[in-house]
């Protein structure tokens, strides 16, 4: 049984190393994208569309549902980085949309009058990490009913 606990810690400690690995990946991709997207806003669509965030929330959810495997296996000190990521978007998005407002929807068009849909889409994807924001809280809750 002491051999199991043993080889239990072992892996727990391994898969911390990893999750902190993976909470920096999720934070430089998560700036890489924060960066794209603010330029191609400000830019009005000058650039070609940055086509980042799939890529960035399978990276999200990797790290996402890794914490909560670490949870399930039993660490109780499971650090909450992840909802920094939620607060960033919520106010990234926020604060575009008060400039493109005070702006009177001047970023919403491009240059020659087309619409542009980074705003939208940055929207989108605040909306897709706030689901994955939910669905750990969700698992978290699901883990300690089966408690």
């Amino acid at each position: 049984m002491e051999k199991k606990e043993n080889q239990l810690k072992n892996i727990l400690k391994v898969e911390s190393g990893i999750n902190r690995n993976l909470f920096i990946v999720s934070f430089v991709v998560t700036l890489a994208t924060m960066v794209l997207l603010v330029s191609d806003f400000f830019s009005r669509g000058s650039f070609l569309p940055a086509r980042i965030n799939f890529f960035y929330l399978t990276v999200v959810v990797i790290y996402a549902v890794h914490k909560e495997l670490i949870r399930w296996l039993g660490e109780k000190k499971v650090k909450r980085q992840g909802e920094y990521f939620v607060y960033a978007w919520i106010i990234l998005t926020t604060v575009l949309y008060i400039i493109n407002f005070f702006s009177r929807d001047y970023f919403s068009y491009s240059a020659e009058g087309y619409a542009v849909g980074t705003l939208r889409d940055i929207s989108l994807l605040t909306m897709e990490i706030l689901g994955v924001f939910i669905l750990t809280r969700v698992l978290k809750l699901l883990f300690l009913l089966k408690k």
